[in-house]
């Protein structure tokens, strides 16, 4: 799990959090990749578009998989008005919504990014909606967690950005794990790695991209014949076993072109390709451009700034 969500680069905005009283609703439109957030005083309603109501209380966390239009609400029956105008008026890191001293919630959220260009490693396999009740196994846990988020929202404090960025990475892989938990279980690698057979498989996968794997090997790691291993491999996965191999090879050497870290002869050997032409052929066949064209487009944005910043300096 850690290698996929390094991989996909977080880019965690956290806040401002939400004080509220009376009757009040939200209405927030659709968001990329993750929306996260929890109670840390009070009950709320949250009303994703396609799911019936639901009632978060005290120590309740959620999470949004590219989520849908939603409403956050105190009661059922209230108009909502649009977030952004609402968010936009937050004062040190807080929203405020009726009379201060009737306040009865606390709501902290935040959102995660990711970089496109593997995101749906992890998008493509959330629910638009994952809640974890403070009851659950998971959640005093991230309870906790939210209390920690809130306070460093609330202190302001020297390196407050970069605790909270952590905080909310730490809570996304408690709330993955507590998904993954579930009696729903996520389908993908996700949910593969609870299953001790094809976990070990996938861990072995993760942890050495460059070695030769062999169907034969893998089913051996898994405790599995081959066919069992492939079937169930595919059947959790979603892919057949050296499918994925190629997917999570090319995923990593995308992140690598774009970031410039290594030659494509170098990053043709660090993926397990004998030769630059089978790695080229191998992602051109996947991503749909050549390692070289890739790379090129990547830099482009990069150039594009620093010819921007350049040009806005003020001469000396």
């Amino acid at each position: 799990m850690a290698d996929a969500i390094g991989l996909l680069r977080p880019r965690t905005v956290i806040g401002p959090s939400l004080l509220a009283a009376g009757e009040w609703a939200l209405s927030f439109e659709p968001f990329p990749h993750v929306r996260i957030g929890g109670l840390v005083r009070g009950t709320c309603w949250l009303i994703l578009e396609g799911h019936e109501p639901v009632l978060l209380r005290e120590g309740d966390t959620f999470m949004l998989g590219n989520p849908p239009p939603y409403v956050l609400a105190g009661t059922l029956d209230a108009s909502p008005r649009p977030a952004e105008p609402v968010w936009a008026s937050a004062e040190d890191g807080f929203v405020r919504i009726g009379p201060e001293s009737e306040e009865d919630l606390y709501l902290c959220v935040g959102h995660i990014a990711f970089d496109d260009r593997n995101a749906p490693l992890l998008t493509d396999l959330l629910p638009p909606l994952v809640i974890v009740r403070a009851g659950d196994p998971h959640g005093g846990r991230l309870a906790q967690l939210i209390d920690l988020l809130a306070t460093e929202v609330g202190i302001a404090a020297a390196g407050g950005p970069l605790v909270q960025n952590h905080l909310a990475q730490i809570l996304l892989v408690h709330m993955l794990r507590a998904h993954a938990g579930q009696t729903d279980r996520p389908t993908g690698w996700l949910g593969a790695l609870n299953e001790d057979g094809i976990g070990a498989a996938l861990r072995a996968v993760h942890a050495d991209v460059a070695h030769s794997w062999s169907l034969k090997e893998l089913a051996e790691i898994s405790h599995m014949s081959r066919s069992a291993f492939a079937q169930a491999f595919k059947s959790h996965v979603g892919v057949p076993p050296l499918e994925y191999l190629i997917q999570w090879r090319m995923s990593l050497a995308r992140d690598a072109l774009a970031r410039d870290t290594l030659s494509i002869s170098e990053l043709a050997r660090a993926t397990g390709y004998l030769s630059e032409s089978a790695f080229s052929t191998a992602f051109r066949r996947v991503v749909g451009s050549s390692p070289a064209q890739f790379r090129s487009r990547a830099r482009q944005p990069s150039r594009s700034a620093a010819n921007e910043n350049s040009s806005s300096r003020v001469p000396g």
